[in-house]
């Protein structure tokens, strides 16, 4: 229908206060504007909309028929002008955020934290997945935002990074004195190592890494948390790779010690990622910000 929105409003603000000249105060609108307005929205759909009275106009039985839907459409699109600005303002809206177990606890947790304070009425809904799980669901969609293990190849994802981490290896005390002397990746091979689930990103970077430098390893024991690497490196089941900087409690209270190693596993990071191809809401957005003001 060629007949635009503003005729709509016109026509539902004259049928409200019965008047034109009521009408077009309120719409901030000279009287012969409004009268035009009226007259072109009748030609336009060939009928007439109201019945000129002595004391203003009322609707004709049609332009009932037309103010009960249009009325309608018109509270419906202010409805959802509301609901978006609410949403810009971070008053309403949700954030699905993607972040594996170990990142949750030992690096978003403070930043979830935060942003519900600040914005209560966001609804925060938190995906415990891989990495790898969790590009496929950024690129399905299911999630806003994902925080991930560095590296990741993934063309249709943005990637932020946010902090630096460091793998290590650590053991108890009945592997502390028998080594003495910082282990080459190869002379490490001879203790029962502790490592993450092959499926894990950090698993895939230490395991490639050392590879690469022409060392195979193979653990023990695999396991799906990085809490409990450090716990069965803590009764002396062998020794774990963990990220240093979430094993510092442990690490200060003597509970674990870091082995020297006679070449350190090159950092890696831990970041943000999204698709490329959406626009973010503003909530997201916000807690992206949050997250790189650290």
């Amino acid at each position: 229908m060629s007949v635009k929105l503003d005729l709509y409003k016109i026509f539902c603000e004259v049928a409200k206060c019965e008047s034109f000249s009521k009408a077009a105060k309120s719409l901030y609108m000279t009287q012969p504007a409004v009268s035009q307005a009226i007259l072109l929205l009748e030609g336009e759909l060939e009928i007439r909309l109201f019945t000129r009275t002595p004391r203003g106009v009322v609707l004709t039985n049609e332009g009932e028929i037309l103010y009960e839907y249009v009325n309608s459409a018109i509270n419906l699109i202010n409805v959802g002008e509301t609901k978006l600005m609410e949403s810009k303002n971070l008053m309403s809206g949700e954030l699905r955020i993607g972040v594996g177990d170990t990142i949750s606890r030992y690096f978003l947790l403070p930043f979830l934290e935060r942003f519900h304070r600040l914005y209560p009425n966001i609804k925060l809904k938190i995906i415990n997945r891989t990495t790898l799980e969790l590009c496929s669901l950024l690129k399905s969609g299911e999630v806003d935002i994902g925080i991930c293990n560095l590296p990741i190849e993934e063309p249709p994802l943005e990637v932020i990074e946010l902090i630096d981490i460091h793998d290590v290896f650590v053991c108890g005390e009945k592997y502390k004195d028998k080594i003495t002397t910082p282990l080459s990746f190869e002379e490490m091979t001879n203790f029962p190592l502790i490592l993450l689930e092959p499926k894990s990103n950090s698993r895939q970077y230490v395991e490639g890494y050392i590879l690469s430098k022409g060392v195979k390893i193979e653990p023990e024991i695999e396991l799906g948390s990085h809490d409990l690497l450090l716990e069965f490196a803590k009764i002396n089941l062998g020794i774990s790779c963990v990220i240093r900087e979430f094993s510092k409690e442990y690490l200060r209270d003597k509970t674990l010690y870091e082995i020297k190693l006679a070449e350190e596993i090159p950092k890696r990071s831990i970041g943000v990622c999204f698709l490329k191809s959406v626009s973010l809401s503003p909530a997201a957005t916000k807690f992206i910000e949050d997250l790189e003001d650290r």
